[in-house]
């Protein structure tokens, strides 16, 4: 490692890679900003991509990474592999003061039939287009 002028220690190259890898696969859910399956979609992407996806979310929004989370899993698509809260603290600016939020990370993993499940939905809608031209 190297120490760098302000005092802070250079990463490691494998730790750089496993940290910038964790940054790639992590989805922040909002329950205002886009709609339930637009997380899901992107979800079963980065498990295709990556093996697994950390879904987390602040207050009102950890409801709908609930609900995503369990669709994935009686889809047979994601099995849960960690879970995780805890509270934060975020300055309220109108109010001027700190507040306290619940915060909540679930971990996903593939299924061990997910490739299978998902090749079968990708030649449902081959088949489906083809019909309908």
């Amino acid at each position: 490692m190297a120490q760098l002028t302000n005092g802070d220690v250079e990463p490691q190259p494998q730790q750089q890679e496993t940290s910038d890898n964790a940054r790639r696969n992590k989805i922040q859910v909002s329950n205002t900003k886009k709609p339930l399956f637009f997380y899901v979609t992107l979800s079963k992407r980065f498990m295709k991509q990556y093996g697994e996806v950390e879904l987390s979310a602040l207050g009102m929004a950890i409801s709908t990474v609930v609900t995503v989370v369990e669709i994935l899993k009686n889809n047979g698509l994601a099995v849960v592999k960690k879970i995780y809260t805890s509270t934060i603290d975020i300055r309220d600016e109108m109010r001027g003061r700190t507040v306290q939020k619940p915060k909540m990370e679930i971990t996903v993993e593939k299924s061990d039939k997910f490739d299978e499940i998902i090749a079968e939905a990708a030649n449902e809608e081959i088949e489906t287009d083809q019909y309908e031209q």
